[in-house]
């Protein structure tokens, strides 16, 4: 809980959106993603204040989204990786019949986006895409496409004496070695739960769970969030390098990855995979096959999934994140 001011927004994004380059309006802003979600609802009020129209749709539907953007010449938009499939997933002629050349910059943050994915948007809408590592409790870095083309795979440099890393043995994780993601914020309570505040605090440093790495030059790469990793034969999996492992086979239109309990490994790591439309294999059993193989030549072996489940009814959020828990409502009804 923490007390809030009409001034509140532009005093908390202030300094993000000077980092990017943001001015002050006129501009026209795309809203495309549920405004009660801190992030979409965060900048989309900021942009307002700073004097930017805003274009509000009922929901993210990808062909009205672009035209939205070359009818209107929107200048910015806030999406998440799932939003961006989807748009590479339109038609090549609705793609080429949009000017998407007034966009200045699309933020993007919500969950890890596959490199492949990234690099076809900034392939097709230029260097203006910016990422950004935060939570409702408060912002860790951002990072520009420039920065994200030097470092692939980075969500940024944030300031090292805001941001830390805690290994499992509870002390600051050194470059190279995964930790939990902690960083300085303003003072806060979780409203009702003094024992999730105390949880998520370390001195001045508070978490939303995030786990990752630093390289040697400060760069900071987000692996997964902890609650979600797999533990699968004594080693950690992180579902979001699977997936983008993945998303990068022309079959999958999207997936998810969860462990499922197994006796012999503890956990088994599942795949959860939509087809993409039009995709056609001999069999299901000649399709694992194939993502198998595909998986072997993306990432080490011990991660690769030891079942595959197919659906054409993706549980995702309205914000456009993976239901986990629905995912493995569905493996377990296997």
């Amino acid at each position: 809980m923490i007390d809030a001011t009409p001034e509140s927004p532009l005093q908390a994004t202030g300094p993000f959106f000077g980092n990017v380059g943001i001015p002050h309006g006129p501009g026209r802003h795309l809203v495309c993603s549920p405004v009660y979600h801190a992030a979409p609802g965060g900048v989309s009020l900021s942009l307002l204040h700073a004097g930017h129209t805003l274009y509000v749709l009922p929901g993210f539907d990808a062909e009205t989204v672009l035209r939205t953007i070359s009818d209107k010449a929107i200048t910015s938009s806030h999406m998440v990786p799932t939003h961006f499939q989807r748009l590479l997933d339109l038609p090549a002629g609705v793609r080429d019949s949009c000017d998407i050349s007034s966009v200045d910059v699309l933020f993007h943050a919500g969950a890890p986006c596959p490199p492949a994915t990234k690099r076809a948007m900034i392939g097709w809408f230029g260097p203006v895409l910016v990422e950004y590592l935060g939570s409702t409790e408060g912002l860790v870095c951002v990072c520009s496409t420039a920065e994200w083309l030097e470092h692939p795979g980075t969500v940024g440099r944030p300031d090292p004496s805001a941001v830390m890393l805690r290994g499992l043995d509870g002390e600051q994780a050194p470059p190279g070695e995964e930790g939990t993601i902690y960083f300085k914020t303003s003072p806060f309570e979780y409203l009702g739960d003094p024992e999730k505040t105390a949880a998520a605090q370390w001195g001045e440093f508070t978490t939303s769970g995030d786990v990752g790495r630093f390289d040697d030059d400060g760069y900071l790469y987000i692996l997964d969030r902890r609650v979600d990793l797999i533990l699968t034969g004594g080693v950690n999996v992180y579902p979001a390098e699977v997936e983008g492992a993945l998303l990068e086979h022309p079959g999958v239109a999207d997936v998810g990855v969860i462990g499922i309990a197994d006796p012999e490994w503890g956990q088994r790591v599942v795949a959860v995979v939509q087809l993409a439309s039009g995709f056609i294999s001999d069999s299901d059993e000649d399709l694992r096959a194939k993502l198998d193989q595909h998986v072997r030549e993306q990432i080490a072996g011990f991660k690769r999934p030891r079942e595959y489940i197919f659906t054409q009814d993706f549980p995702r959020s309205a914000a456009g994140k993976v239901s986990r828990q629905k995912l493995r409502e569905l493996a377990n009804g296997q």
